[in-house]
């Protein structure tokens, strides 16, 4: 089913599948900011992303001395979600652990997503809980695609992303045979006055990884630097994406709490990098906000 939230400037229409973003509407420029989910280009718009971000070493990965296999981005994003809350401005939808999600991943779990609507920002908002007594080890994190260029107006080439910092951005990349991170942050984004440009090829070589917080605000910019979107957020690291040489008329702003295995790793769950730990009847609460400008 379909969820909408409504106030005097963003309509919004949330999944229940997923409990997956399907359209931000800005009433005054009359424009659609969200990925139409074209199978053509990418048959997603805003999945989220859990128990894993990224991709497993070998698509597996090991605790209490077995191994599991797992596809990329887990499995939240594939399986349907109860609505428990839903009002004109906020709604909340939740999944629970259960037989077909321990085969896969052993652990208990409670996932809640809000989405609440205030003025030009909507606020989303991830919530962990750990009803067991075993610790739970997770990844998180958010995969919204939002229209580059908008409106149809300009090539995707000629906009710019914004940040909060005036320094180039180091990233990472994944391997060739998408099986892991690759070394250390190595690659360079320029980075001038807050600026920097969307080339061309910027993402021939997939998502560019920024991490050690470099950045907390990343807007999307028209060509005259006018900012038209903004995703504000506290996580550790965050991904920028287009798919590899399609010419996709959007990009992912994604920020994440976890991310891939590098290449060189071989630990068990507990040793993933930038994971997350629950101790029994703990809850993790983070969130992050999307502005239309």
């Amino acid at each position: 089913m379909q969820v909408v939230l409504e106030n005097e400037a963003l309509k919004v229409t949330i999944n229940s599948f997923g409990a997956e973003l399907a359209s931000i509407w800005g009433k005054a420029t009359d424009t659609e900011y969200l990925w139409n989910a074209d199978a053509k280009f990418w048959k997603r718009t805003a999945p989220v992303l859990f128990p894993f971000v990224g991709s497993l070493k070998n698509k597996e990965y090991h605790y209490e001395g077995k191994t599991y296999s797992m596809g990329q981005h887990g499995f939240a994003r594939d399986m349907e979600f109860v609505v428990d809350v839903q009002t004109a401005t906020e709604a909340w939808f939740s999944l629970q652990s259960n037989e077909e999600t321990k085969a896969k991943f052993p652990l208990e779990f409670i996932l809640k997503i809000g989405y609440e609507l205030e003025g030009k920002d909507l606020k989303v908002i991830w919530q962990v809980e750990n009803p067991d007594m075993k610790t739970l080890y997770f990844s998180i994190g958010g995969h919204p695609a939002f229209m580059c260029p908008v409106n149809g107006k300009g090539k995707q080439s000629e906009y710019y992303f914004k940040f909060d910092a005036d320094k180039d951005l180091t990233y990472g990349l994944v391997a060739d045979d998408g099986r892991g991170l690759m070394g250390q942050q190595k690659d360079v984004l320029p980075v001038r006055n807050g600026y920097a440009q969307i080339t061309e090829h910027l993402f021939d070589r997939d998502a560019l990884i920024v991490e050690n917080r470099q950045a907390s605000v990343v807007s999307l910019c028209t060509p005259d630097k006018k900012p038209y979107l903004t995703v504000s957020f506290d996580a550790p690291l965050f991904g920028l994406w287009s798919p590899a040489g399609k010419g996709a008329p959007f990009i992912c702003i994604e920020p994440w709490y976890g991310r891939c295995d590098r290449t060189t790793f071989d630990g068990s769950l507990e040793q993933r990098e930038y994971g997350n730990t629950l101790q029994a009847g703990g809850v993790f609460r983070r969130e992050y906000t999307i502005t239309v400008e």
